[in-house]
């Protein structure tokens, strides 16, 4: 199958819409391969959805990620659930946003049980060794991939540098920094548009009524509904967390479960900068805060949800069953924990879906207009940058652990690299070798 190489400036062309079924098994796919946290989840969906099968352009791809990124909460779930609903309104979102997590689901129960009942396993940490070295050149190669797309002059290649270095090195919180890249494209259009319009040709947009996306179909018949919309939105989402909050606190009183979801919402919405600032809150309140589990035990389910697929802010799950496991009440242990997971896990990425529900259909509309694609112009250089900082914070946790440089993943990253950037190797392939490779290394002994 081929691939547009790396060198290529022009943006990637759409196909025609994918059926229902072709995006329900795509999603449940990616749900068992996204590893890596945002970075890998980011790389692996431009990949196989701009690259491979073509349904979105880079551009609309990087629209979608713009706004994601400035929510609060896990951005590629977001982005995943944005998309979904490009490709076939509320049912496609809801599809592409639940099978992103719901492998990782049952993947990191299991694992938390096993981390409980018996401790850790070396073999298992082998073989997540091997995925994370392939995790980390899959986001070498998306930052590569999305950057000779989107940075078509010195300027905006500067913006990506400059982005880069502030997260980085002074973590200025990603929605100061957006802000400020996009009123430099505002003003920046004004007085050099040659630099901040580059490739936008407003004139030739495409209208929604005749976009191949069903999404964009549907906003366009619908003109007089958006109140009615949002109100209807507003009000499924407030049935679906207040009815099951009502149940936890009247079926469970004084048990820590209706306090954990009033938790997890509550970090849902207040923390912005995706999953690593989500982390450090959940962190700092789930130990000493509210006492759920220790310190080393959340570093031992950071550990692991690092290592599954799904979103990094997985993690969640692992706290909700240690919170369930080690404070269960009248439930019992195993019968505490699985209704700790659940409701960690529900609670926290509930939010996300009224996001993109209520905020996309803008965001598309807005995708033609002038000052908008100005702004973009800047947003989407700052948003490489930001992956790529992503990108090294989990680079220097595979290349660097606490025992010294771990060459084996060094080696194993860059022939992933290589195999897939030269040779097309698919990225299953890729994924599941390098797993394996990770094991073979355990078993003879290194």
């Amino acid at each position: 199958m081929e691939h547009q190489p790396l060198h290529a400036p022009q943006d990637t062309p759409e196909t025609a819409a994918p059926s229902f079924m072709e995006a329900f098994l795509f999603w449940l796919k990616l749900g068992w391969i996204s590893f890596g946290g945002p970075a890998g989840q980011i790389a692996i969906m431009h990949q196989e959805l701009v690259d491979r099968k073509k349904w979105i352009s880079n551009e609309k791809f990087l629209h979608a990620l713009n706004y994601c990124m400035l929510l609060p909460g896990p951005e590629a779930q977001q982005l995943a659930t944005y998309i979904g609903w490009l490709l076939h309104k509320t049912k496609g979102g809801i599809v592409a946003g639940v099978l992103f997590v719901l492998p990782s689901v049952f993947i990191l129960f299991g694992l938390s049980y096993v981390y409980v009942s018996f401790g850790t396993l070396p073999w298992v940490a082998a073989v997540f060794v091997g995925l994370k070295a392939a995790v980390l050149a899959i986001v070498l190669g998306a930052v590569i991939k999305i950057g000779k797309k989107s940075l078509k002059n010195n300027m905006l290649f500067a913006l990506a540098a400059a982005s880069f270095l502030v997260t980085y090195f002074l973590n200025m919180p990603f929605p100061v920094l957006i802000l400020t890249v996009g009123i430099i494209g505002i003003l920046g259009s004004q007085f050099a548009p040659n630099l901040f319009l580059v490739g936008k040709k407003q004139d030739n947009a495409t209208p929604l009524a005749d976009s191949p996306f069903p999404a964009d179909k549907a906003m366009s018949s619908e003109p007089g509904s958006p109140f009615a919309r949002n109100a209807m939105l507003l009000a499924i989402f407030g049935a679906l967390w207040g009815l099951p909050l009502l149940a936890l606190s009247l079926l469970l009183p004084g048990s820590i479960f209706a306090r954990e979801a009033l938790f997890f919402t509550k970090a849902a919405f207040l923390t912005f900068g995706g999953a690593y600032s989500l982390l450090g809150y959940i962190a700092q309140a789930g130990v000493e805060q509210y006492g759920w589990l220790t310190s080393l035990q959340m570093m031992d389910g950071l550990g692991l949800a690092e290592t599954t697929p799904g979103p990094l802010i997985m993690v969640v799950q692992f706290v909700g069953f240690l919170a369930g496991w080690n404070h269960s009440g009248s439930l019992g242990p195993l019968f505490g924990a699985v209704t700790g997971s659940l409701v960690a896990t529900y609670f926290t990425f509930l939010p996300s879906f009224l996001f993109i529900f209520l905020g996309a259909p803008y965001i598309e509309k807005l995708a033609g207009n002038t000052k908008m694609s100005a702004a973009l112009a800047t947003i989407t250089p700052a948003v490489v940058g930001v992956v790529l900082n992503l990108g090294v914070w989990f680079g220097t946790h595979v290349l660097f652990p606490a025992e010294g440089f771990a060459w084996f993943s060094a080696i194993l990253a860059i022939v992933s690299f290589w195999l897939m950037q030269f040779y097309k190797v698919g990225m299953i392939s890729i994924i599941a070798g390098a797993g394996g490779l990770g094991l073979l290394w355990y078993l003879l002994g290194f």
